[in-house]
């Protein structure tokens, strides 16, 4: 594996344009231009993203609003099931396979997050399949073996991917801090959610970026120690921005449109 990686700051901003970003990523690693990179971002406006090969889902979800603006619906690049964007972080990495199993590329990341997450007080596990999950429309609605859970069965991350060319990109999302009401409204069902001061900013007298900040530090720092790689922080240059604009829905295969 590369020593070397790219760090992306945080980015915050709409569904199309993250999955866009992604993809870009993934063809520039493909094609040699790009070192493994590591990104985190966040959906603005709030939004459901649904797994490449998702294509069913509730009727009522062309309908909701938030905060009296719609809820879009955007198809991610990677699989599985839908992710309802709101008080969660997202991660993204694109790397090589070198020769190794795509098994083994997942475990290693979740590992160093696994590790993060433990020092920041929050054990985390691997879960263990669910009979219902292709039933579910929601991601986080059951947990597979594959999923991060917590001590108390929690699904604090989700995560899939997409390999193309001997090369992957790893999508993810860490649900710190959703609200139930929406929740229910989405899935139909109440959240299993707790709060605890670990991600929880209403009790850690930090603001919400201060939380998302202190989480991004600390999940790099892990992921470079478990992965033994150093990272360069390098935002994206006004020509890499422009050609992400490239990439956006319309121009993605299987895009949703109206977005």
């Amino acid at each position: 594996m590369p020593r070397q990686w790219r760090l992306i700051p945080l980015s915050k901003g709409a569904g199309p344009w993250q999955m866009a970003l992604d993809i870009w990523l993934l063809d520039q690693q493909i094609a040699g231009l790009q070192p493994p990179t590591l990104r985190f971002y966040t959906w603005q406006p709030v939004s459901i993203s649904l797994g490449y090969h998702q294509r069913h889902w509730p009727a009522h979800w062309l309908h909701l609003r938030w905060q009296d603006q719609p809820i879009p619906l955007v198809r991610r690049p990677s699989g599985g099931r839908a992710v309802l964007h709101q008080g969660d972080l997202c991660y993204g990495v694109t790397l090589p396979l070198s020769g190794q199993r795509q098994q083994d590329r997942y475990r290693q990341i979740c590992d160093g997050l696994i590790a993060g997450w433990q020092q920041l007080g929050v054990p985390l596990g691997y879960g263990e399949a669910g009979r219902g999950y292709i039933h579910n429309p929601s991601c986080f609605g059951t947990a597979t073996a594959a999923d991060l859970v917590t001590d108390q069965g929690y699904k604090l991350i989700g995560s899939a991917q997409l390999r193309r060319d001997r090369s992957l990109l790893q999508q993810g999302s860490m649900r710190l801090h959703p609200d139930q009401a929406l929740t229910e409204a989405v899935f139909g069902a109440a959240d299993p959610w707790q709060p605890t001061p670990a991600f929880n900013p209403a009790g850690s007298g930090q603001s919400w970026d201060e939380r998302l900040n202190l989480i991004i530090e600390t999940m790099v720092g892990a992921i470079a120690a478990t992965l033994g790689v150093t990272f360069e922080i390098q935002p994206l240059s006004p020509a890499e921005h422009q050609a992400v604009l490239g990439y956006l829905p319309g121009a993605l295969p299987g895009a949703l449109t109206g977005e």
